[in-house]
């Protein structure tokens, strides 16, 4: 089975840029776009770009129940209405309210591993703590993250997807069965918890969407399950990997690493240009519901769009020098957490938690390492841009003298 780098997406991107902004492949029926304004303009427009790929994917029970909620794949003005309600879960105000909370949760499991000099970031800092904070505003119980960890392992691990695959096979019979096993376990594991919040409301999102409204009407417990599964998964492994690729730029960067020590007030600009540079998820899928241009490329009607962000994100026509990690890059118009009406509505949380994890990291310790002597493992970079282990040797910083 092959391995793919980060390096071989990003060779493989800069290959395909050379037949322009987007291109159009007869065989596959599909269109792939790999410059900014083009992807902007596609992402804007939900009405000739549809989010509902629900015809390429075969019918599944485990599948089609979490679809129900899922606001991902929905147009307006059903979107609309879904996203409405979780939108009040993470309003600024809200997810600023967080910051003592996170802080105290970083502190705690970095006490954990006091006086160790090799630590995993992953495994002991950026996975934990967004799961720990995302179950706690859910009502989930945090202790139960080594489930979570090993459904998004199962959903998001596709080792073999690859350049030359389409999106078809991405979501084909194989790819379907494959997930399914996960969908179940985490399909009736929320549900459980649902019905017990209808029965004995509490003061947790789930509870508030239990009694929450859609176009006049009462979510479903099915509806629910699909919308807290999104906000359960994506809640914690965009922080997850935003986390790691932030140390792992730092420290491929030693410069821009000891100006963000120098002067704070950089890091979260660093934290920007990470998303970029590092864009967690490389790719989103559209379908052409009528005959559109993208660019200067024709595209018929119901043909798949594939917006490459990670090439967006790197488009020399918008970014200067856009291989160059620049924690003073301004303006920075990336398009790492998407555009438009998806826009992550998780990405106010993540730059949050990055942020101050980051602070406390660099308060803590003089020095942050990738250890050479033990291999980091990743995702395949085809289906998300993250470190899984991030073994690091920290240093202590040296008390101030009295």
């Amino acid at each position: 089975m092959p391995t793919f780098t980060l390096s071989d997406l990003h060779a493989w991107l800069e290959q395909s840029r050379r037949r322009g902004p987007a291109y159009y492949d007869d065989e596959r029926r599909c269109c792939t776009v790999l410059g900014h304004p083009e992807i902007v303009a596609v992402l804007a427009d939900t009405a000739t770009f549809s989010s509902d790929l629900g015809d390429l994917v075969p019918q599944q029970e485990d599948l089609d129940l979490f679809q129900r909620g899922n606001f991902v794949r929905m147009d307006p003005p059903r979107h609309d209405a879904l996203r409405r309600l979780v939108g009040q879960a993470f309003t600024p105000r809200t997810v600023a309210g967080l910051e003592p909370r996170i802080a105290e949760v970083t502190t705690g499991l970095l006490d954990r591993r006091a006086g160790e000099r090799r630590i995993d970031l992953i495994e002991d800092l950026a996975y934990p703590l967004p799961v720990i904070v995302i179950a706690e505003l859910l009502g989930i119980p945090a202790a139960d993250r080594p489930l979570f960890r090993t459904w998004a392992d199962r959903l998001f691990e596709r080792s073999d997807a690859g350049p030359d695959e389409s999106l078809a096979s991405l979501t084909g019979k194989e790819a379907v069965e494959a997930i399914a096993p996960a969908l179940r376990e985490m399909n009736a594991y929320l549900l459980a918890h649902i019905r017990a919040r209808r029965a004995d409301p509490g003061e947790d999102l789930i509870s508030r969407l239990v009694l929450a409204e859609a176009d006049g009407t009462r979510l479903s417990d099915e509806e629910i399950v699909g919308f807290v599964g999104l906000l359960l998964l994506a809640g914690h492994i965009t922080t997850t990997a935003t986390l790691g690729n932030t140390v792992l730029c730092l420290d491929a960067h030693p410069d821009a690493a000891a100006e963000v020590r120098a002067d704070r007030s950089l890091l979260p600009g660093a934290i920007e240009e990470v998303v970029r540079l590092y864009t967690p998820f490389p790719r989103l899928a559209r379908r052409a519901t009528t005959d559109a241009m993208v660019g200067e490329t024709a595209v018929p009607s119901g043909a798949v769009v594939v917006t490459w962000l990670a090439a967006a994100n790197r488009d020399e026509r918008v970014f200067a020098d856009p291989t160059r990690f620049d924690p003073r890059r301004a303006p920075n118009p990336h398009l790492g957490f998407g555009h438009g009406l998806h826009f992550c509505l998780g990405a106010p949380l993540a730059r949050l938690e990055a942020r101050i994890a980051m602070e406390i990291l660099l308060d803590r310790y003089g020095d942050i390492a990738v250890d050479a002597t033990e291999p980091a493992e990743f995702r395949n970079p085809w289906v998300m841009v993250s470190p899984t282990r991030l073994p690091v040797a920290l240093t202590a910083r040296r008390a101030a003298a009295v």
